[in-house]
C-alpha cells in the first residue's frame, strides 16, 4: 500500500503493518475526542514514525497514486478532525 504523508512525500508500507498503526489510529481518535492537545501531539508523531521506520520512501518524483494519506508532522488537531472518517485516519 502507498501512504502519502501530507508536505513529505510517499512511502511504500506492508499491509501486515496495519494492525499496529490501527493501534495508533485509536489513540489519536481518543485524544482528538477528549481535546488533549499533548497525548494528540504525540500519537500523531509516533504514528507518523511508526509509517517512516516501517515502510520504504517512494523517490520524490514519483507519482504512485496513494491509497492513505496521512497529515503532516505539524497538523492542528482541528485539520486532522477533517481528515477523519468513521475508523479514523486509517481504515480497518
Amino acid at each position: 500500500m502507498i501512504v502519502r504523508i501530507m508536505g513529505e512525500g510517499q512511502v511504500k508500507l506492508d499491509d501486515s503493518h496495519f494492525a499496529e498503526l490501527n493501534k495508533l489510529d485509536d489513540e489519536l481518535l481518543a485524544e482528538m475526542e477528549t481535546g488533549d492537545e499533548a497525548g494528540f501531539r504525540r500519537t500523531l508523531s509516533a504514528l507518523l514514525n511508526a509509517v517512516r521506520t516501517m515502510g520504504t520512501a517512494l523517490p520524490d518524483d514519483s507519482l504512485e497514486p496513494s491509497e492513505l494519506i496521512l497529515p503532516a508532522p505539524d497538523a492542528s488537531l482541528e485539520e486532522v478532525r477533517e481528515m477523519l472518517t468513521d475508523d479514523g485516519l486509517i481504515p480497518g
